[in-house]
């Protein structure tokens, strides 16, 4: 046997490594502070394509050293090593956090199963990692599983009714992982390795940032990606939503009832289907006769309104013809229009299109804005393709393929232009996906049409703390799920309960579903294209549950300056309002695994109970003193409790000597 010889060359320029091997092209690169860049491909040269990812925020301190064999990079608190390798596995990339190996090429097979061609300049491209003992990941979105550590997991990268594919991990070895590449694929979190798939792609690109504890490790992704925008006072209070109000004399009624009852309303939501077609973005004149008149009214009661937003057309709309000829549709790679089944075949706007934005934004200036309506609800936005196949899909950016999961960043982009266009400065848009960057247009992103159960309640806990970790800091879900509620049933009518409770500790309190009809229930508009679910306000799931839920609204009134303080906070450092445990307690091992309880702000601990019947449950509380919220006492931290929860109360610990003590009496 002859003597093996390492293969491939290594360059090294300023705050870069350069690394060649037959025709597999890698770099790596210093990005910003405390953060380098890779970026590999077969493809000759490397695309300067960044996708969402933003310019670096500050500028690099960077040192190279080593030679054409092996190379260290070393950028703040993190570096890399690359080794030439040898004839089987070349090509080997070691990266460090303060000194401490944190991640490791892993080879399954020789290094040309990285990347596997697909067609043209694209491949399926593959990065393995050997597996770290111990470690701990948090992120990529939000999934209906109950899970929070996504450590020993698996998690395909797509986004669907219920499922938001963000690619960005937090490790609790202290650094984060963005996984740069908007094509569907996959990310392993096994016990054996940490791969990451993109199923069609011109290259590799993931970026790798650390920090001393959580909150910097998140601000630098923030630095990457974009910040929150200053968030509105009035969305800090209470939502109303159903599916779905027929007309406006329904909303109107509804608001007038929860003055009449002295509730305050911060918002109430008009659903879908109060258009004429879809692709027409106007009220129906036949339900919606004033909305000016309506927008007036409700704004004098001090309820703002909410206007759901889809991207879908049928060709029968008024505008479909003008959008089709100008390119601003999605279409299927052989030219047909149909990319979703709903009253018939739809297609959607092509939000990656810059053309497309205008065109939109005129008509929902015109028909909404301009007469009061300037908050959205951005519906069907991952966009909800049927057949779920992404290489069908044609858009402006590329093949589906290779970006389809950019379509939600693009989709708010579009309203966040045109609110900005318009004047507004406060902008909130609730959102049925995100993408990295998807914060700072002002996305308010929730979890879907989740079921109405204790267990669709648990996931959502989890959900809400992922996307936390993906720089998502305002979230929330459907208050008593989407689907299926009976709210006649005792089973309903104590979900509904906790899951209110859990809503007043969200960034956004918003109650919505699809509630059973009740027998008899009445038709209000005969005829109606898409009718009415059973009632879904406060008063409509018995006397019990309305005063839960009057209390309630009163905390979250009560509560609304620490909520928009530490929003404020989001927007200039990245600390989310919902956090983990370990975010404010990164030294506390404990903290780690720790899924069903979290920090809301840095004074408040939350302990939701998500299981049936259960009146009391187990809860940790870190270091430190901590003051019960129902019993007043204080407790000392580093410990576990066994709490009370009756069904009317929620288990809530404050610091000691906090003023978020006052709130709560």
């Amino acid at each position: 046997m002859g003597i093996i010889t390492t293969m491939g060359i290594i360059t090294l320029e300023k705050e870069k490594i350069i690394f060649q091997r037959r025709d597999e092209l890698t770099v790596v690169e210093a990005y910003g502070k405390d953060c380098i860049r890779c970026r590999s491909t077969k493809n000759g040269k490397l695309s300067e394509e960044s996708w969402t990812l933003l310019a670096p925020a500050e500028a690099s301190e960077a040192t190279v050293s080593g030679d054409s064999q092996c190379a260290v990079l070393t950028n703040g608190s993190v570096s890399v090593k690359v080794e030439a390798g040898n004839p089987w596995y070349g090509g080997v990339l070691t990266w460090y956090r303060e000194g401490k190996q944190i991640l490791h090429t892993k080879f399954e097979g020789d290094y040309t199963g990285r990347n596997v061609h697909t067609e043209g300049d694209h491949y399926q491209i593959k990065v393995i990692f050997d597996a770290n003992p111990g470690e701990h990941f948090y992120g990529l979105g939000q999934e209906q599983e109950d899970i929070f550590d996504r450590k020993g997991s698996t998690c395909n990268l797509q986004h669907y009714n219920t499922k938001s594919a963000v690619p960005v991990l937090y490790s609790s070895l202290g650094y984060g992982f963005f996984w740069n590449n908007p094509a569907p694929g996959r990310c392993e979190t096994t016990k054996n390795h940490t791969m990451w798939v993109a199923d069609s792609a011109y290259q590799a690109d993931y970026l790798i940032y650390g920090g001393k504890t959580p909150a910097e490790v998140l601000k630098k992704y923030c630095d990457l990606t974009g910040y929150a925008p200053a968030f509105p006072e009035w969305a800090a209070g209470f939502w109303q939503s159903k599916l779905r109000y027929e007309s406006q004399e329904e909303v109107l009624e509804t608001a007038r009832e929860y003055r009449r009852r002295g509730v305050p309303l911060a918002a109430i939501v008009i659903d879908y289907f109060h258009w004429t077609e879809q692709g027409e973005w106007k009220f129906d004149p036949k339900y919606w006769p004033d909305p000016e008149a309506m927008c007036r009214e409700l704004k004098e009661m001090g309820v703002q309104p909410v206007v759901s937003i889809w991207p879908t057309i049928n060709p029968a709309s008024e505008n479909y013809r003008a959008m089709d000829d100008a390119n601003l549709l999605i279409r299927t790679e052989n030219g047909q229009y149909g990319t979703f089944d709903f009253y018939g075949q739809q297609t959607f706007v092509d939000a990656t299109n810059p053309g497309t934005g205008p065109f939109v934004w005129d008509k929902v200036k015109k028909n909404y804005y301009d007469k009061g309506i300037h908050n959205f609800w951005l519906d069907e936005a991952e966009p909800e393709v049927h057949p779920q196949q992404y290489s069908n899909l044609k858009l402006y950016a590329g093949n589906g393929a290779q970006t389809a999961m950019l379509y939600p960043y693009y989709y708010s982009k579009m309203f966040y232009d045109g609110l900005r266009e318009a004047g507004e400065t406060e902008i909130i848009l609730l959102t049925r996906a995100a993408y990295p960057g998807s914060q700072k247009f002002g996305s308010l992103v929730w979890n879907g049409d989740i079921g109405s159960t204790f267990e669709a309640l648990r996931m959502s806990v989890k959900t809400g703390l992922s996307m936390a970790m993906c720089g998502i800091p305002w979230w929330n879900s459907d208050i008593g799920g989407f689907h299926s509620g009976d709210i006649q049933s005792e089973y309903f009518q104590e979900l509904i309960i906790r899951w209110a409770q859990f809503g007043l500790f969200c960034p956004v309190m918003r109650l919505h579903g699809s509630r059973l009809r009740t027998p008899g229930q009445v038709e209000r508009h005969p005829g109606v294209k898409e009718r009415s679910g059973g009632d879904n306000e406060i008063w409509s799931f018995g006397d019990r549950a309305y005063g839960v839920f009057a209390e309630l609204i009163g905390l979250r009134e009560k509560l609304k300056p620490y909520i928009c303080r530490h929003m404020e906070i989001a927007s200039r450092e990245g600390k989310p309002l919902m956090r983990p445990m370990f975010f404010d307690y990164p030294e506390d091992p404990v903290c780690y695994e720790l899924e069903d309880q979290y920090f809301f702000g840095e004074d408040i601990l939350f302990a939701p109970v998500t299981e049936q019947g259960c009146r009391q449950r187990r809860v940790y509380l870190p270091a430190g003193r901590w003051q019960d919220v129902n019993s007043k006492e204080v407790q000392e931290g580093g410990r576990w409790l066994e709490c009370q929860a009756p069904l009317e109360k929620f288990i809530a610990f404050v610091k000691e000597g906090c003023p978020a003590a006052e709130v709560f009496g």
